[in-house]
């Protein structure tokens, strides 16, 4: 791992913002191009974490998370303005595994045994990212609460696929304009929800998390 450039912290802010400027510097100079990746979430994945994140929105009057949790933002704005500089995009991973497909794990991957894995890429200039910390954390936030929107689209996409797959309803130029029209409509929808669900745009309810609201996080 040292010799793959990884960037070692203490989970202490005081400490590591240090560590991460310095780190983040000394990749100016690389002699080679380079990738950073940041996983912002900063952990794996997990019911149980997922259901912390959930407690935290609400707490916190968030958009509340279904299929990722909540960005740790200051690494991410520490990157962005130490890395700007010479850093010309920012792509933004979303992976996300079947329910019916078993999750890769080392074991799996010692054993040679595949998994199924599905990914979206989306490319960002630096230069479209704000200036200040604030509004660099608020676009991190924004653009993990789009990803949630991202899967219900992906799923109505595929819904909208088996139906006109059976229905054969391309299979005439009528056809193949109500189709066009209608995802145009789905577009416009996804794009009204995404800007709704911005979390610039939420009000906090400080509500008390207590059992019952654990239960019912669990269940939406």
């Amino acid at each position: 791992m040292w010799f793959a450039e990884f960037l070692f912290l203490e989970r202490n802010w005081a400490k590591d913002e240090a560590a991460l400027k310095s780190g983040f510097k000394q990749l100016k100079h690389m002699p080679v191009p380079l990738w950073l990746a940041l996983f912002v979430e900063g952990t794996r994945f997990t019911q149980t974490k997922l259901l912390a994140a959930q407690e935290f929105a609400v707490s916190k009057g968030l958009p509340i998370p279904k299929n990722v949790l909540i960005p740790r933002t200051k690494g991410f704005v520490s990157a962005v303005q130490e890395m700007r500089s010479f850093i010309p995009v920012i792509y933004d991973c979303t992976f996300a595994i079947p329910k019916s497909e078993p999750s890769p794990t080392m074991m799996r991957i010692f054993k040679g045994i595949s998994s199924l894995v599905k990914l979206q890429i989306k490319r960002h200039k630096m230069e479209e990212l704000p200036e200040t910390a604030d509004g660099i954390a608020q676009w991190c936030k924004d653009t993990f609460v789009a990803k949630v929107v991202v899967f219900w689209s992906c799923l109505l996409g595929f819904l909208m696929f088996k139906f006109f797959e059976w229905t054969s309803l391309l299979s005439s130029w009528e056809g193949i304009l109500f189709t066009v029209l209608f995802l145009v409509f789905v577009a416009v929808v996804m794009e009204i929800l995404i800007h709704s669900s911005e979390s610039e745009r939420s009000k906090p309810k400080n509500l008390p998390v207590q059992d019952p609201m654990k239960q019912k996080l669990l269940q939406t």
